[in-house]
């Protein structure tokens, strides 16, 4: 994320955090707390905590690249390795994963962001948690179906 979109004093995640922590009105470990008893009661705060956790999870990972890649700079001479760069390009898609899920959390949190307001957009905004969205297992066929042909089939096979 942009460095203007944040205080340069706090990292992406305590942003956020604090964040979520003023929409719901409580501390991060109370509401993931009260999500994990009643996942149901408030899907917008289910979605939040999930984002959340994805959101920590890569900067953690984001944090490990960055100390190996540290680590790998200081032990270069003047010029960078293969394997050094395969480092920075790991930080660089570590950072990607973590802005976007940081951009994710952020429109979560925003009533009036593009796309909520749409009906389309809140049908498909919110999962169905009756079931997959895709269907998963064979069609049935209707219990009149068959294989063979009808006698009152008509068109140039029934003519023959």
């Amino acid at each position: 994320m942009s460095d203007d979109l944040f205080d340069s004093t706090q990292d992406v995640v305590g942003v956020l955090t604090d964040q979520i922590e003023a929409h719901f009105d409580m501390d991060i470990e109370q509401l993931k707390a009260a999500v994990a008893v009643q996942p149901t009661t408030s899907p917008d705060a289910t979605e939040v905590v999930r984002w959340h956790g994805l959101l920590v999870g890569a900067q953690k990972v984001l944090d490990r690249a960055e100390d190996d890649l540290l680590a790998a700079l200081e032990t270069q001479p003047s010029e960078v390795d293969d394997p050094t760069m395969g480092l920075a390009h790991r930080v660089n898609a570590a950072v990607t994963a973590r802005d976007g899920r940081a951009l994710v959390v952020r429109w979560l949190l925003d009533p009036e962001a593009p796309g909520k307001q749409d009906p389309a957009a809140q049908r498909l905004g919110r999962p169905n948690r009756a079931g997959p969205a895709v269907q998963t297992s064979a069609a049935l066929r209707p219990a009149t179906a068959t294989a063979t042909a009808s006698p009152a089939r008509t068109g140039k096979a029934a003519q023959r």
